[in-house]
């Protein structure tokens, strides 16, 4: 007989270990590899993770965005935030090919962090965000969760796959964006095509 207390426990920790992985403003795994650990551990329904876990990374990235402004005013220099706003602005310009963008980028398997600091630090509000991040995230970790359900009868195979070329590909990805967001002049480059970077963002 199943213990359905036991079971939404188990659920409850999909929920929050997603949401946990997407929270962090600093480049972490994906939140689909800790939906994936739990799936496997415990047997979990594979559609019932994807719709739990992606309304726990949905949150935290959408808490992300509320308190990255704060991160960036303690951190970075005036100048800086400036910048990041200028760059948000353009962004906003046309905000479908916006959503456009977003959608397109939370389908390929990149680190979406970068994005929701830019975001955050830019002020874009979040109904102009998260609808596309939604989409994106319920089609690329349905994607995922289901690899990984076929590759569960081979559990090593997940435990290498956490320090494969793939997944160490993806930190680098993502600490060069972050490299990309603070340290190049972002209205320098839209407004003369000039690349110039800044080192001096920090207080």
């Amino acid at each position: 007989m199943i213990d359905l207390k036991k079971m939404l426990w188990y659920y409850v920790l999909v929920f929050f270990g997603a949401l946990l992985f997407d929270i962090v403003p600093f480049p972490f795994p994906p939140a689909f590899t800790v939906m994936v650990f739990f799936q496997i551990l415990f047997g979990l329904n594979v559609w019932a993770v994807i719709v739990v876990g992606v309304s726990g990374s949905v949150l935290g990235r959408y808490i992300l965005l509320l308190y990255s402004p704060a991160i960036a005013k303690k951190y970075l220099k005036t100048s800086k935030n400036k910048d990041i706003q200028f760059l948000g602005e353009k962004l906003n310009e046309n905000k479908w090919k916006g959503q456009l963008f977003i959608l397109a980028y939370s389908l390929l398997p990149l680190p979406t962090t970068p994005l929701f600091l830019g975001a955050g630090i830019s002020k874009i509000k979040p109904i102009y965000i998260i609808p596309a991040f939604i989409v994106g995230k319920f089609a690329s970790d349905t994607f995922a969760l289901h690899l990984g359900k076929y590759a569960s009868e081979n559990i090593q195979m997940i435990i290498d796959n956490t320090f494969s070329w793939q997944s160490v590909s993806s930190l680098v990805l993502s600490l060069v964006l972050l490299f990309f967001l603070f340290f190049i002049d972002w209205r320098t480059l839209i407004q003369k095509k000039k690349v110039m970077l800044n080192f001096k963002i920090w207080k």
